[in-house]
């Protein structure tokens, strides 16, 4: 469905061979009615994620927040992909290694997690490389890009900070994130999510 990448999925463990649509639980196979359902669903099961955020543990908690946005619609919800994907010919993350992709990426939330909150250049600038990692690493067979973005959110959360990162909401954060997560610009993701780090504190309004 995304021209820009390609799959090696020769038995089509994913998509219809008829449509190429992804395989979903309410068996919508026109692709303009899956992407409404898809991102309907999503949506919906985000905004109970800011309510209710997925406390990360370790690499493996992007399994149980891609589960819970993706529950209504995939069965395979937080399973690791089982096919090789590339984008613009940049190839991500070979499944055969992902345990190795999970372990660095373990390391990288524990040195993240001894930074102290108040240095927001040096939070960012983890945040910033946490995310470049987990996007190579594209856990997914799709939905790494709102199951990554909820993850960093969280993460800076527990330094107590606000981060938004989707897309949709502005155009400049959408070009922004997209070039340095296609490029693997890490000092651009650094720019951008220090640009987006809010205190915690800046949105609680003071009783009257």
């Amino acid at each position: 469905m995304r021209s820009d990448y390609e799959y090696l999925d020769p038995d089509y463990l994913y998509t219809d061979p008829q449509t190429d649509v992804l395989r979903n639980l309410a068996d919508i196979n026109d692709p303009n009615d899956f992407l409404f359902f898809e991102s309907a669903a999503v949506i919906k099961r985000a905004k109970e994620l800011e309510l209710h955020p997925i406390m990360i543990r370790d690499a493996k908690t992007l399994l149980d927040i891609h589960r819970y946005l993706f529950q209504d619609v995939y069965s395979w919800a937080g399973q690791m992909r089982t096919v090789e994907i590339s984008k613009q010919d940049k190839p991500f993350f070979l499944t055969a290694y992902f345990d190795n992709g999970f372990a660095y990426i373990d390391t990288l939330i524990i040195e993240y997690r001894k930074i102290i909150k108040t240095d927001k250049t040096g939070l960012a600038e983890h945040l910033a490389t946490l995310l470049d990692n987990i996007n190579y690493l594209h856990p997914f067979r799709e939905g790494n890009g709102r199951t990554q973005r909820e993850f960093i959110r969280i993460l800076a959360l527990e330094k107590g900070y606000i981060l938004s990162l989707n897309p949709s909401d502005n155009l400049d954060v959408y070009e922004r994130y997209m070039f340095g997560t296609i490029n693997g610009d890490v000092g651009m993701l650094t720019t951008l999510i220090s640009d987006l780090l809010i205190p915690l504190n800046a949105h609680r309004v003071s009783p009257p």
